[in-house]
C-alpha cells in the first residue's frame, strides 16, 4: 500500500498495489489511471495554485493543483503512460466545506475548480467525481483494476 499525506503523490504499475489518502476535507484527491499501461497514481492537492507559494511548490509540488497534476503526469509517464495523456482517465474526490467560512473562503470549491481547469487544459477526461458537500472522505485506488473507492467518515463507501 502507498499511503499519501497532504501534498504527496504516488504512482504504481503493480496490479496488486493500492494507493490511498485519508481525511480529505477541502483537499482534493486527483486519480489518474491507464488501462493500457495497467498503472495508476494519485495526488493529494491542498491548494489551488502554486502562485500562492512558488518556493513551497518547488519543494512539494503535490500541494498545488497545477504543479501536483504536472508532477503526477511525470510519474505516470515513467510508468509507460506517455507520451501525452492519450489513454489516461481522471477521477477526483474531496473539496468539501467542512467548516462554514463563507463562500469567499471556500477553499474546497476553489480546489475543485482549479483541478478541473488543469485536467481540461491537459485534455485529461474526467470520468468520475465525488466533490463538495460537507463530508470528509478518504480515497483509494486499486491499481490493477482502476477502481476508485471513496470512504466517508462513517465508513460508508462507494465507487466513482
Amino acid at each position: 500500500m502507498i499511503l499519501l499525506g497532504i501534498g504527496e503523490l504516488g504512482a504504481s504499475g503493480k496490479p496488486d498495489e493500492v494507493i490511498r489518502t485519508l481525511a480529505l476535507g477541502s483537499c482534493v484527491a486527483v486519480v489518474l489511471w491507464s488501462a493500457r499501461a495497467g498503472a495508476g497514481g494519485m495526488v493529494h492537492v491542498a491548494l489551488p495554485s502554486s502562485s500562492l507559494n512558488p518556493t513551497q511548490a518547488r519543494r512539494r509540488p503535490g500541494r498545488f493543483a497545477d504543479t501536483g497534476i504536472a508532477a503526477l503526469l511525470d510519474e505516470m509517464d515513467r510508468l509507460g503512460c506517455g507520451p501525452g495523456p492519450s489513454d489516461l482517465v481522471a477521477r477526483i474526490a474531496g473539496g468539501a466545506a467542512v467548516l462554514d467560512l463563507g463562500d469567499h473562503l471556500d477553499i474546497g470549491a476553489r480546489n475543485v475548480e482549479a483541478v478541473r481547469a488543469v485536467l481540461a487544459e491537459r485534455r485529461l477526461p474526467l470520468v468520475g467525481e465525488d466533490v463538495r458537500g460537507q463530508i470528509s472522505r478518504s480515497v483509494e485506488l486499486e491499481v490493477g483494476t482502476g477502481a476508485v473507492r471513496v470512504i466517508a467518515a462513517n465508513r460508508t463507501s462507494w465507487e466513482i
